[in-house]
């Protein structure tokens, strides 16, 4: 995909005095008292407005937080706590302005945060009137949230398509080059794993992913509907009995391309969904009536921990089974260690899928980690993003 790299418009000198304005992913928890719970976001913005201010910019810097009333915004509601972290991190006061639609001003090498965009009336149905001004505030437009990237609002996609020069800000372009790399042009074989608790949330990605990928693996209440689909007894395990034959055609259209979707030979079974429930190991043919599947048992673990180390490109979302719940974590403990030890690849999301890393602690093994939640998912989806198409239509026109 061809787009404008921001960092490569610093590094060519084409930034020095221009007026830059930066659609971060400022979206925090925020307590009561003001205390921010989880600065993650503020961090990770902090490379482009570094990037912006050591060229010699005039930075703006704006974001959603929350989902206040558009032209109604409340305390609870404004970026202040936001622009206090972020002067600690940039070891240098951020000024909050309010009301900046019609003008705002900062001078080169300062950096000012633009109050809670999601308060501008007309922002989330991308108001031409609206974007025209946030265009206009601006000689360049950094996009550098791709949590939003699946929206077409007036911060994200609107100011993008009006503004002199429309660029990818360095998180946004790693999640391109990611993607691009594991979707796009992978290197084979390519192995998925999808795991989750019902095949109607994630049936566009499985329908997906069945036409481009060599192995997809199933799991969770996913995988309990295709073995519904490929005759094996599930017994009181959560399942979509109506869309066993979805399953059963993503089973044929995979096998027809001469791939597959491995269904588990063992599993993981208990009485009750309890983290103090006794597990039981037992056949896949063998689930009694009143046990429910909460787990891949360790064979199947093993035999899809094979597969994953022979992989090229490997995409995960979501995990194989109950694995907040100890005696139900291990399949997906193994799935994770495999992908972080397999010489592949690999490109991870959801909020599940992203505990489970966190839990294992395999963050710096894994590929590429997904923070896009919804958009990571659009992606896997096959849908285009709005960001990604914007931003490739100015990079060409």
């Amino acid at each position: 995909m061809q787009f404008i790299r921001f960092t490569d418009l610093c590094t060519q000198g084409r930034v020095a005095n221009k007026r830059v304005l930066i659609r971060a992913d400022l979206n925090v928890p925020i307590a009561d008292d003001g205390s921010i719970g989880d600065d993650t976001r503020i961090r990770a913005s902090v490379p482009a407005i570094q990037a912006a201010l050591d060229a010699g910019a005039a930075v703006m810097v704006t974001s959603h937080l929350g989902r206040p009333a558009e032209g109604a915004l409340t305390p609870a509601d404004s970026l202040a706590p936001v622009a206090k972290r972020l002067g600690q991190l940039l070891g240098r006061e951020v000024p909050l302005v309010k009301d900046w639609v019609d003008g705002v001003q900062v001078t080169p090498g300062q950096v000012v945060l633009l109050e809670n965009c999601r308060g501008n009336s007309g922002e989330k149905k991308n108001d031409p009137a609206l974007a025209k001004k946030m265009a206009a505030l601006c000689d360049i437009f950094v996009h550098d949230a791709f949590g939003t990237a699946h929206r077409a609002e007036a911060s994200t996609y609107g100011v993008a398509e009006y503004a002199p020069v429309a660029s990818a800000g360095p998180l946004l372009a790693a999640e391109i080059d990611a993607l691009t790399k594991a979707l796009r042009e992978p290197k084979p074989p390519v192995v998925a794993i999808v795991g989750g608790s019902k095949v109607s949330t994630k049936l566009t990605i499985l329908r997906s992913l069945a036409g481009k990928v060599d192995t997809l693996i199933v799991g969770g209440g996913i995988a309990n509907t295709f073995m519904l689909a490929a005759g094996l007894p599930i017994g009181k395990s959560l399942a979509e009995p109506d869309l066993v034959d979805e399953a059963k055609a993503i089973i044929a259209m995979m096998k027809a391309r001469g791939s597959e979707v491995p269904i588990p030979q063992d599993v993981v079974v208990a009485h009750e969904f309890s983290a103090s429930a006794k597990a039981t190991v037992k056949a896949a043919t063998e689930v009694l009536p009143d046990e429910m599947i909460l787990d891949i048992g360790p064979q199947t673990a093993t035999q899809l921990a094979h597969r994953l180390t022979d992989a090229g490109t490997i995409v995960w979302n979501g995990p194989v089974g109950v694995f907040e719940m100890e005696p139900f974590s291990h399949g997906t403990q193994t799935i994770a260690k495999a992908i972080a030890e397999s010489p592949a690849f690999s490109i991870a999301g959801g909020g599940d899928t992203l505990a489970a890393i966190a839990k294992y602690g395999l963050e710096q093994q894994i590929g590429y980690i997904s923070t896009g939640g919804g958009a990571f998912l659009e992606v896997l989806e096959g849908k285009q993003l709005p960001a990604f198409e914007v931003l490739q239509r100015r990079a060409t026109a």
